[in-house]
């Protein structure tokens, strides 16, 4: 009795993921054992390389291709959505221990800007003109407020450091009106205002320091609205 059809179809599976320490499944010749490895492998690689495009040049050729080989091969998948493929790299990277440090968050920064870029989220309800000291100001749901230990915005093949700053990288990450992704770099003060903003604009600005910084703090949510970043209050 041969083999049956399900343990012939792990064993396959088990061949295309990881064919260095697995045996190809009987009765089939290698010539095709091959395309399919290739059409499997090339479609997963192509697939991450339009989503981390930056890791994928900064890496390399070499250690890019050993990255992704270690994925297909290691890590067990649990979502069948292609658009869900790069954020269950982001999980695997998070498991591992990788050869440049700061891997992880170059490959969640990249992965934002393509989360926001496809989003069809829609705010709350809100006040597009409520006031924003009395109020609770509310940022755009296309908009991220960032905490990096890397600086991820500028690592890239000409840039590659081996320890990460004493200071970290804050960023606003947002999508405009016409659906470009836009990444700006945030002073401590403004990160702590938009990172927890909860409570009226008042309370968080009073927690900020003294009435010049207060002053400062309001004309930042002021600028903010009108670029659409914070789209009124709730």
């Amino acid at each position: 009795m041969g083999e049956p059809l399900r343990d012939q179809q792990f064993t396959l599976s088990r061949y295309l993921r990881d064919p260095e320490h697995n045996p190809p499944p009987p009765g089939i010749e290698a010539r095709r054992l091959k395309v399919y490895r290739e059409l499997f492998y090339n479609s997963l690689e192509g697939l991450l390389a339009g989503s981390f495009p930056v890791m994928r040049q900064t890496l390399g050729d070499v250690r890019w291709h050993a990255r992704v080989r270690d994925f297909y091969a290691s890590y067990r998948c649990q979502t069948p959505l292609f658009t869900e493929i790069s954020e269950a790299f982001i999980d695997y990277l998070q498991g591992i221990e990788a050869d440049a440090p700061w891997q992880l968050e170059l490959a969640h920064y990249e992965w934002i800007e393509a989360q926001l870029y496809l989003s069809d989220a829609e705010d709350p309800p809100h006040l597009p003109g409520g006031d924003l000291l009395e109020g609770e100001p509310l940022l755009s749901c296309v908009a991220r407020v960032l905490a990096y230990r890397w600086p991820v915005e500028q690592i890239g093949p000409d840039y590659q450091p081996q320890s990460a700053p004493q200071a970290p990288t804050l960023l606003l990450v947002y999508r405009d009106a016409d659906l470009q992704v836009h990444f700006a770099r945030l002073a401590p003060m403004a990160y702590q205002l938009l990172a927890g903003l909860s409570g009226t604009g008042r309370q968080r600005l009073q927690a900020l320091g003294d009435e010049n910084v207060q002053r400062q703090g309001l004309a930042m949510l002021e600028g903010l609205r009108e670029q659409g970043i914070i789209v009124g209050t709730r």
